[in-house]
């Protein structure tokens, strides 16, 4: 059976009232549909079974979700726009790549325990709900990416930086999760975790293996790539060429 053992960092305690029920129910269909697609398998769920399991209605489901698919990912999708926010509660002079490998890492933590390993192999694994799993992915590198920002100085909406770091992560942290997930005999996933982005921090020295502070990157790394008034400003003609 699966039950909910973590996610307590999801709630919001200052959230009013109608707020936290709305919460209450998409949390509710959320575990209902993934205990059911792991006791049964995915193609023998229906989301008549999602709201029988769940106490409300099929119209209430519709209110949340589009399909089981996206239902079976809410879980997965509330969980990865934490990752931002992990990053951010990181102390501020620990270096960007320090902090960014360290939140990864804590944001994983456990996954490969029961409920969440049930839940993460069974949405890198079922073809049908890969697209959704995408989407999965898709939110955490936008939550990290803001967090990259709010670190850099940034601007997550303009600057290239934020979101092509957080693609790289969010790719690495991808591979070592498939990887974990096909792995027979079974591996521990931290480990894989991390290798995966030792070995980005190596394709890019340039960019990870220096373990800058926020001071830093601001001072050397931020003007070098976007110039002084911003991304389309060009470098500085040297030698009068």
């Amino acid at each position: 059976m699966v039950r909910s053992v973590k996610n307590s960092h999801l709630a919001r305690p200052h959230a009013g009232l109608r707020e936290r029920k709305k919460l209450a129910v998409r949390r509710a269909l959320g575990w209902a549909a993934l205990r059911l697609a792991v006791e049964r398998g995915l193609e023998h769920v229906t989301i008549e079974d999602i709201t029988a399991e769940a106490d409300v209605s099929l119209r209430t489901f519709g209110n949340y979700f589009s399909s089981k698919y996206e239902a079976v990912c809410a879980l997965g999708t509330d969980r990865a726009r934490c990752l931002g926010a992990g990053l951010l509660a990181r102390p501020a002079r620990e270096p960007l790549w320090e902090a960014l490998v360290n939140a990864v890492l804590a944001h994983y933590e456990g996954a490969d325990r029961a409920p969440d390993a049930e839940w993460l192999k069974l949405v890198t694994t079922a073809p049908p709900i890969r697209g959704e799993y995408r989407k999965v992915t898709a939110e955490m590198q936008q939550a990290l990416a803001g967090a990259i920002a709010a670190r850099t100085g940034t601007d997550a909406e303009q600057d290239m930086y934020p979101q092509v770091l957080a693609g790289a992560v969010t790719a690495a942290s991808e591979v070592a999760v498939l990887r974990w997930a096909a792995a027979d005999p079974p591996v521990p996933l931290g480990p894989l975790l991390r290798s995966a982005l030792d070995q980005l921090a190596a394709a890019c020295p340039g960019a990870a293996g220096r373990y800058l502070t926020e001071e830093e990157f601001k001072v050397l790394v931020r003007p070098a790539i976007f110039g002084p008034n911003g991304p389309l400003c060009k470098p500085p003609v040297r030698g009068g060429t």
